[in-house]
């Protein structure tokens, strides 16, 4: 089995500017971990070509393989190619074949072809061409002296489906090795106790095994991978599971909406959404999960107090004893959404998600209620971030809620 370290090198002045999130670097990061690519250098870099060019050899300095993303498009900042025929020493050549192509792309959508479109036909003398079957910027593979640099276009969706295609199974191939991975995904504890009593359950960690932590949005994944027996992870995997209990809520590739929603079509149950400062984020997420209309019924975004009043039946005694930011107007919602929409659940939202305090309460302060069959829950809290993450965080712990409250019936 041999070791092959790799490097990815991202392109594009927007990522440092912050104007777009540099997903990619992650998503590269994991796949090709996942075909025994050990990642030991990740950059990003601006378009321009003499900082791409020593980013590029900097990268063929650490790794056998560089994956540079992003810069194979059309236009005068798109640099990528220009950058590896410097430092493969290949001069641009125009295929016909590609510009070919490319004509007959345009064609066959009705649009007149802009010339420059062409650039994506000129390629390092050497190089291989890599198929995008969703876009019009072929990705590249050029031989460095022992190295390989796979050049991708920077859109995720044609980045995925070009590593997919080609470049995965030729690297699994070489490696000789896939590093299996396990995870467990929590919510409603945080990261240091789940390290805590994760440890305390495994003991010594096998030779060969990975252990590793990641948080965010609300959720705590466990993972642990190896390039060896994947066997040896069940086990562990098992007792660890076991010492988080209640707060693991999916494994591997669960999305917490369809764990719900699976759990709710399981027992033949309807849910229906109340939500005031999160705005729908709980519909959306429910939404997002094909076949998520045979578990959810609707919801209702009642921003302004007097709708929470006249939409859902909450007490005008309530909102001037307890305010609408409360945990009794959380309950009033969450009963109001279910009994209004004939749901067998109902989920309310009521907070202060910033920028200011609301009602003498301070920013973070959230409210968030399940109405079932057996009652009605409320889980007040202080929730940590800006305007964003409390929302992002409320909608996560109150998805997380109803989990339980489905798991305890």
């Amino acid at each position: 089995m041999s070791t092959v370290l790799g490097a990815v090198v991202a392109v594009g002045d927007e990522l440092l500017l912050g104007d777009i999130v540099n997903t990619n670097a992650a998503w590269l990061g994991e796949a090709l971990a996942g075909v025994g690519v050990h990642v030991v250098h990740s950059a990003a870099v601006g378009d321009h070509v003499g900082r791409l060019v020593t980013a590029l050899r900097r990268a063929l300095e650490d790794a056998d393989v560089v994956v540079v993303t992003g810069g194979l498009g059309p236009t005068v900042d798109d640099l990528t190619r220009d950058a590896l025929a410097v430092v493969g020493g290949a001069p641009l050549e125009r295929q016909a074949a590609l510009e070919q192509e490319l004509r007959d792309r345009f064609d066959g959508f009705g649009i007149a072809m802009p010339e420059q479109v062409l650039r994506q036909a000129d390629v390092p003398r050497g190089a291989r061409t890599l198929a995008n079957p969703v876009g019009s910027a072929y990705g590249l593979r050029l031989l460095v002296d022992d190295h390989v640099v796979y050049a991708l276009p920077g859109p995720p969706h044609e980045l995925q489906a070009v590593m997919a295609g080609g470049v995965l199974p030729e690297l699994a191939r070489r490696t000789q090795s896939r590093v299996t991975t396990r995870t467990l995904r929590c919510s409603g504890v945080g990261e240091s106790e789940v390290a805590e009593r994760v440890e305390r359950a495994l003991g010594v960690i096998p030779v060969g095994v990975d252990l590793a932590y990641l948080a965010g949005s609300g959720v705590v994944r466990v993972r642990l991978s190896t390039d060896g027996d994947p066997a040896a992870l069940g086990p562990l995997l098992a007792r660890a599971a076991s010492a988080l209990g209640s707060d693991v809520w999916g494994r591997d590739g669960d999305d917490l909406p369809e764990v719900v929603l699976a759990r709710l079509v399981a027992r033949g149950q309807t849910v229906a959404t109340a939500e005031s400062f999160t705005g729908g984020l709980l519909a959306a997420a429910l939404t997002g999960v094909p076949g998520a209309s045979r578990a959810y019924r609707g919801g209702l975004v009642p921003y302004a107090t007097d709708l929470k009043v006249s939409l859902l039946g909450v007490a005008q005694e309530v909102v001037e004893q307890h305010g609408a930011v409360s945990a009794q107007a959380a309950a009033a919602l969450a009963e109001g959404a279910r009994t209004r929409t004939g749901a067998t659940w109902g989920l309310a939202t009521t907070g202060v998600a910033g920028p200011d305090e609301q009602e003498g309460q301070p920013v973070g302060t959230v409210h968030l209620a399940v109405a079932g069959p057996d009652g009605t829950r409320v889980l007040s809290r202080r929730l940590p971030g800006d305007r964003d993450r409390v929302r992002v965080l409320a909608s996560v712990t109150l998805l997380d809620q109803l989990r339980r409250a489905l798991d305890a019936c």
